[in-house]
């Protein structure tokens, strides 16, 4: 697949679809609490995504093993990795952990960034893995220098977190992204250094490693969208979006809504 190179009108466009993203998380931020269904989740962000408006990405993605995916945010709780679709009967708890992906449309130019939020009180070895893994993203983010390669990125993400004894997810990995979701090259969150495609000025990736408290094998649930870890340990998921510049990245996407 060819990668488009984006110009700082572009870049700047993005950034408008990117901080979207983060509002719409810290929207809901003030929701996740026990007692919450995903379900409510979904609805609350499709309706400030609408209001604000932009386009859901997610609502209607296509799928090459089954269906389109029928909800406007990915909510993936607990030993969930990632896709898990919104329902009425998943119910927030206590100590859960929970994904929210979210991707939207503005301007012709698409913003994507996760978090992993704690419901309510959380086991300490659920807040190393949550810890953890945000950390690998800026360890990753670091290495999104123009003339570092995709490789680089993997390696700094995989050799944190293996480390301190967490997998790493390798069925999943970030992506090119622009005036569609998914663009190329594929950004995976394991390698070795100097590895895999250059990178250069103006293009924009997502990086976001998916890392597992336990083994790294998963199976693809029933639905065809959600991806769960085969030993049902708990996984936390963390996404930005950036810009590669001359220097250190630009991070398009945001989480101070959600941290303030």
């Amino acid at each position: 697949m060819k990668i488009f190179l984006k110009t700082d009108a572009e870049i700047e466009l993005m950034r408008q679809a990117n901080h979207l993203v983060g509002l719409t998380l810290g929207e809901l931020g003030k929701f996740i609490k026990p007692g919450v269904t995903t379900y409510q989740l979904d609805q609350i962000a499709e309706r400030f995504i609408i209001d604000h408006g932009a386009v859901p990405t997610f609502r209607n993605y296509p799928n090459p093993f089954g269906g389109p995916f029928p909800s406007s945010i990915c909510t993936s709780v607990n030993d969930v990795v990632a896709h898990g679709i919104p329902s009425r009967d998943v119910v927030l708890k206590e100590g859960d952990i929970v994904s929210v992906d979210c991707g939207v449309l503005l301007n012709g130019y698409n913003g994507d960034s996760c978090y992993t939020f704690g419901v309510g009180s959380v086991a300490d070895t659920v807040k190393n893995l949550m810890q953890t893994t945000k950390e690998s993203l800026y360890r990753g983010i670091k290495q999104a220098v123009s003339g570092h390669h995709v490789g680089d990125i993997g390696f700094a993400i995989q050799q944190f977190c293996e480390k301190k004894g967490f997998g790493i997810v390798r069925q999943l990995t970030g992506h090119g992204i622009g005036r569609q979701m998914h663009e190329a090259p594929q950004i995976p969150n394991y390698g070795s250094e100097g590895s895999g495609v250059l990178l250069k000025k103006g293009m924009c990736i997502a990086i976001e490693p998916m890392v597992t408290q336990g083994s790294p094998l998963v199976w693809l649930l029933p639905d065809k969208w959600g991806v769960i870890t085969r030993d049902r340990k708990p996984a936390a998921h963390y996404e930005h979006t950036l810009a590669i510049t001359d220097g250190e990245a630009e991070v398009l996407s945001t989480f101070e809504e959600i941290e303030s």
